[in-house]
């Protein structure tokens, strides 16, 4: 409630700083999703039908919908490649 107040004033929220683990987490994710995106762009995902396609617009906003589509897996707990690739940067990054 008094984050409310405190915005209604003119007074800055809490500052949250993001942890470095954080920030590996989301890289790894964003990794994660760049695969699966490239994945179902191989598997033929948005590919743009011989009759009644939608044309250059639909071939161009393709990759844009792969990957959101991508990054919705990730979400829903994707296929792994995220937690792996976060171990492995979290252990380098401790220099092990």
């Amino acid at each position: 409630m008094s984050e409310i107040i405190a915005a209604t004033n003119g007074a800055q929220p809490p500052f949250k700083p993001i942890t470095r683990d954080a920030e590996l987490k989301r890289v790894a994710e964003q990794l994660e999703a760049t695969f699966l995106s490239e994945m179902l762009k191989e598997a033929g995902l948005g590919k743009t039908s011989e009759s009644f396609g939608g044309g250059a617009g639909e071939e161009q906003f393709a990759s844009f919908l792969r990957q959101a589509q991508a990054e919705e897996m990730v979400k829903a707990g994707g296929i792994g490649l995220a937690e792996s690739l976060y171990e492995a940067l979290k252990e380098r990054e401790n220099g092990n």
